[in-house]
């Protein structure tokens, strides 16, 4: 749904991977990550913060439990980049090489497939609902 000056926008998304190619150098991230891992399969690798804004990294096992991701809301909106496997809520799935923006508000529950490493940038954090 992607409604521009029309409507609320809860996410759009965009499929990059017929001209992008993403390659993962999972021995410099294991090295230079450091990871709190939440016991559900999924662990969270913090990039970079300034003031409100953090850029993070997840990292999804394919065994993930289907409620390792709390329902929450994103006051400043979320962007994320999926780099690895797929992920999927209520508004759509999106696979490897998916750029996805959700506006300031929206709530959602992520669910993944597979092994997946997600690029995600928070304007204004995250909150559990």
């Amino acid at each position: 749904m992607f409604k521009h000056f029309f409507g609320p926008v809860m996410a759009f998304s965009h499929g990059l991977s017929d001209w992008l190619t993403l390659n993962i150098n999972r021995e410099w991230i294991d090295k230079n990550i450091s990871w709190k891992d939440f016991g559900t399969g999924v662990k969270l690798g913090k990039l970079a913060r300034e003031g409100s804004t953090s850029l993070v990294l997840y990292d999804c096992a394919c065994e993930v439990e289907v409620d390792a991701f709390m329902p929450h809301m994103h006051p400043g909106g979320e962007a994320y980049l999926v780099l690895e496997g797929e992920v999927y809520d209520e508004e759509g799935r999106y696979p490897k090489g998916s750029i996805v923006w959700m506006k300031p508000g929206s709530e959602h529950t992520p669910k993944t497939r597979e092994n997946t490493l997600i690029l995600v940038l928070w304007p204004d954090g995250v909150k559990t609902i």
